[in-house]
């Protein structure tokens, strides 16, 4: 029996890291940030009707899994881009050079901001990231200054006395995920320096410090629901007194089921988090192995598309899904890297 003959193009990766023929793959493969995954599925779909070919495909892994994921290796049985919903860490860069995965283009493609909200059902809340650092913090100070105590508060006029008498619930994302790393960095670690003793030990000891500021109680207070917002939002409709933690644009989109809170005296708005008077907000990226491009077809077209002002310009699509675009000046110097395909230096300061 002669079996069917199927036509593929074989790919070899031997030059860039010694390893085995692979088979190319038809599609192009994206991983990443639950946040930036409706903007690259947007891109992805109009990509494929525009130009008739494969649809990328795109998976919502979080932040933290889509690095781990990018930065296993070169080669078609590894992801081709990641998104990021705040900048690659140092770690997760070194990490991507001791796999082979040496260049590597960095494209960011607008902000976002992180919402603490609730079900339209309830009164919106103000509070302040103090507010917040005391309410979730696993660490709190005491009496004493220097004094670090395990989290007391069970409700929230326990930490702001013009706050609710309500619990403490508050749906976030898990570790793993972008949005729980900058909530962490802008919202708790933003409270933890209104204590000016815990602001100074920032100068006398980092690790002590993120270790107070970006650790979140794990006492029941914070739940800890996945990268899924959507179940993050049907809780919050199930329970009002709850608050749940997730980016803007799925605010954006779920306007008529949930509310963003004030967060000193800010309201989560398109406008205050583009002119950055919004308090907790953070850029947004992919990541591009360069070493993919020429030979996983539709990465360059997936690129284009991306970065067209179509795409990301003021009144781009993706503004109409909740993504603020980036300023003109800088669309227009951040398109021209992509197009030249520039990579990472190495020398960029990450965190």
């Amino acid at each position: 029996m002669i079996n069917k003959i199927i036509p593929v193009v074989v790919l070899t990766f031997v030059a860039l890291t010694g390893a085995s023929l692979s088979i190319a793959r038809e599609n192009v493969e994206v991983v990443g940030s639950s946040t930036v995954y409706p903007f690259a599925t947007v891109v992805a779909e109009r990509y494929g009707r525009a130009s008739g070919k494969p649809t990328p495909k795109i998976e919502s892994t979080g932040s933290g899994g889509g690095m781990k994921l990018f930065c296993g290796g070169v080669g078609t049985n590894y992801p081709d881009v990641t998104n990021v919903s705040r900048r690659i860490k140092k770690s997760e860069f070194d990490k991507c050079q001791k796999n082979g995965v040496k260049d590597i283009i960095e494209v960011q493609i607008g902000y976002d901001g992180i919402v603490i909200a609730n079900s339209i059902e309830s009164t919106p809340m103000e509070i302040s990231r103090k507010d917040i650092f005391l309410a979730l913090a696993a660490k709190v100070p005491g009496e004493k200054e220097g004094e670090l105590i395990d989290n007391p508060y069970s409700t929230w006029k326990q930490v702001n006395a013009s706050l609710p008498n309500v619990a403490i619930e508050v749906l976030g994302p898990p570790p793993t995920s972008g949005t729980r790393d900058a909530f962490a960095e802008l919202g708790l670690e933003g409270g933890c320096k209104a204590f000016p003793w815990i602001k100074a030990l920032k100068k006398v000891n980092k690790n002590e410090f993120k270790s107070v500021c970006h650790t979140v109680r794990e006492d029941g207070r914070y739940v800890e629901v996945g990268e899924n917002d959507n179940l993050i939002v049907q809780k919050l409709k199930a329970n009002p007194s709850a608050l749940g933690v997730f980016g803007f644009s799925f605010l954006d989109q779920n306007a008529d089921k949930v509310q963003g809170s004030l967060i000193e005296s800010v309201e989560p708005t398109f406008e205050s988090i583009a002119d950055k008077t919004y308090p907790i907000s953070r850029p947004l990226y992919f990541y591009v192995k360069k070493a993919h491009i020429d030979v996983v077809p539709g990465i360059l077209g997936y690129l284009t598309e991306f970065t067209s002002e179509r795409a990301w310009g003021e009144d781009g699509y993706l503004a109409e899904k909740g993504m603020i675009p980036l300023p003109e000046d800088i669309r227009k110097t951040k398109a021209a890297s992509v197009r030249a395909l520039t990579p990472m230096s190495g020398k960029e300061p990450l965190k």
